[in-house]
């Protein structure tokens, strides 16, 4: 049976034929030495056709497709072309040799091309993608190399590409930063307080709280200096005045020892130091929450924003923690004491970092293992959620939580919970409501855009009618008289004018002579037409009566 092989280099597809190989005594070992020298490789394989990639996007594509198993119109055509046909009902004389067995199944499901791949196959491959500058004319090494190196940073480009807002790796260093920063500031929290205490030990007892501590010593700098007007700036710091007045009065009677004024410039700058981190540690408490909202709000909603971000830290991804079962993301955290207990046969760890969630603290003792394992199935349901859905949104979570909820007051009182299935359907309810109702809103608004836009071009047709109106002469009569009517009125009257002008107004002609005169007023003008019309009537008139005495006069002479 002969045994064609299907390479696939960056440059294009190659179809190599391999000639006098005994499947019989096919020895991998053999091959791998023969492989190395090129004058006994090119008798046995040889080039039968070769098709080239039209662009570098092309190979990308075609590589893409090629990953993920899938046979392209490209590669069908080129292996149709190609390869001997095969008569239907008859076995194919030939087979194909292919690098990935994904791709090989694809097209034998298309084509019914028998396809191999296994370790024989691979070692001519390699043999090759050794030699394949040789079997290709006018194809230089250095092409060959730029070409492999450009369609590898493609390729990976293309990889990494991901939705920006959905980006766990952020969530992982913010979670991380957020752990530092806690151990600094407790840490420099402490050191401020020891060394301001030499200066006022008492104001350590009143004040328990590290940031208040830091403000406050920043604020008092000279104990001795603190008087009752002092009392309304200290009752701002700490909200309270009678705290305020307390720490004025200890001031008074304090047992510290004096400081130089640069060593309390030092515990200033020192406080001053520690509050700029206490006030970035809540901005970057306030980006994790935002990040765990955009990237897996069901999560978030359920355990916790914090806990969320420590489970996919640990994980290493969120399609990581999608990925692991809900046994082991309820240990997640406690791989230490779980492998102490197999290696001791003891009892393994009920919970790891799902323990700082608040459902298991309020869960009584005998229940925290029940809870704990009912906590971390959900979890991982919101996590796949997060991980493999297309709509963000934090309903899933939400009700997720309520079946919590419910699965601690049966454990408490005895209530029945509602089954998954029932909470499942209201979940996927309300998210399809709540999208349609989001394609409402968005058609309503592009259709009051629409509308402004069509109003604007409105009022601007009709501003320019206006100014065209203006722009033309008044009325133009018959005979070719013009009537200009002066423009000292507002635009609206003189387009009311102008109508009223066209209905009613006649060119007047006395006697073959047109009346007169361009610019003269309305009244005028129909008073004198009106009074040429009747001086005309009058001549008619006087016309008519001597023709009909001549007429008489003639009649009477006959």
């Amino acid at each position: 049976m002969a045994l064609f092989l299907l390479f696939e280099s960056a440059s294009g597809y190659s179809l190599f034929h391999a000639y006098g190989l005994d499947e019989i005594g096919q020895n991998t070992e053999a091959v791998r030495n023969s492989v190395l020298d090129l004058t006994r490789f090119g008798k046995v394989v040889k080039l039968v056709a070769f098709l080239p990639f039209s662009s570098a996007l092309d190979a990308l594509n075609q590589c893409n497709a090629v990953s993920e198993g899938l046979m392209t119109d490209e590669l069908r055509n080129f292996l149709e072309m190609n390869l001997p046909k095969v008569k239907e009902g008859k076995k194919a004389k030939f087979s194909l040799g292919v690098a990935e067995p994904k791709v090989g199944s694809q097209i034998f499901e298309v084509t019914k091309i028998p396809c191999q791949s296994n370790e024989f196959v691979l070692e001519l491959l390699r043999g090759v993608r050794l030699h394949f500058d040789r079997f290709i004319k006018d194809l230089k090494p250095s092409d060959l190399e730029k070409a492999q190196l450009g369609l590898g940073h493609s390729y990976s480009r293309a990889k990494v590409k991901f939705n920006v807002n959905r980006v766990d790796n952020m969530v992982i260093q913010a979670i991380f930063l957020l752990d530092t920063l806690d151990k600094d500031i407790n840490s420099f929290s402490m050191r401020v307080r020891e060394w301001y205490s030499w200066h006022f030990p008492e104001l350590m007892k009143i004040i328990n709280d590290n940031y208040l501590y830091a403000k406050i010593a920043k604020s008092v700098e000279n104990k001795s200096d603190l008087t009752e007007d002092h009392i309304p700036e200290l009752a701002d710091i700490v909200g309270d005045e009678d705290k305020a007045k307390e720490i004025v009065e200890a001031a008074k009677a304090s047992m510290g020892q004096d400081l130089s004024p640069i060593d309390l410039i030092n515990v200033q700058q020192f406080a001053q130091r520690v509050i700029n981190l206490s006030e970035y540690r809540k901005n970057l408490y306030e980006y994790l929450v935002t990040k765990m909202n955009d990237i897996a709000p069901n999560l978030a909603s359920l355990i916790g924003e914090v806990v969320g971000a420590r489970l996919i830290s640990h994980a290493g991804s969120l399609s990581n923690l999608a990925k692991c079962p809900s046994s082991t993301l309820q240990i997640l955290g406690a791989e230490k004491a779980l492998f102490r207990a197999l290696k001791t046969r003891g009892n393994t760890p009920k919970y790891g970092l799902i323990f700082h969630s608040s459902f298991i603290g309020r869960a009584s003792t005998k229940n925290k293992g029940r809870i704990a394992r009912y906590l971390a199935n959900k979890c991982s349901i919101a996590s796949r959620i997060d991980c493999f859905s297309e709509v963000n949104t934090s309903i899933f979570g939400q009700k997720l939580r309520e079946q919590v909820e419910e699965r601690l007051d049966f454990y408490d009182k005895g209530v029945a919970p509602r089954k998954n299935v029932d909470v499942m359907k209201a979940a996927i309810e309300s998210t399809l409501n709540n999208t349609s109702q989001e394609d409402a809103d968005g058609l309503q608004k592009d259709e009051a855009s629409v509308k402004k836009s069509k109003k604007k071009k409105s009022k601007r047709e009709n501003v320019d009618g206006e100014s065209m109106a203006e722009d033309k002469p008044l009325e133009v009569a018959a005979d070719g008289d013009v009537s200009i009517e002066p423009e000292t009125e507002k635009r609206k009257k003189n387009k009311h004018r102008l109508e009223e002008q066209q209905q009613k107004e006649v060119p007047p002609k006395v006697n073959g002579h047109d009346t007169e005169q361009n610019g003269t007023p309305k009244k005028k003008k129909k008073k004198k037409s009106h009074e040429d019309l009747d001086n005309d009537g009058d001549v008619q008139m006087r016309s008519e009566g001597t023709k009909k005495k001549k007429k008489k006069v003639k009649a009477q002479g006959d």
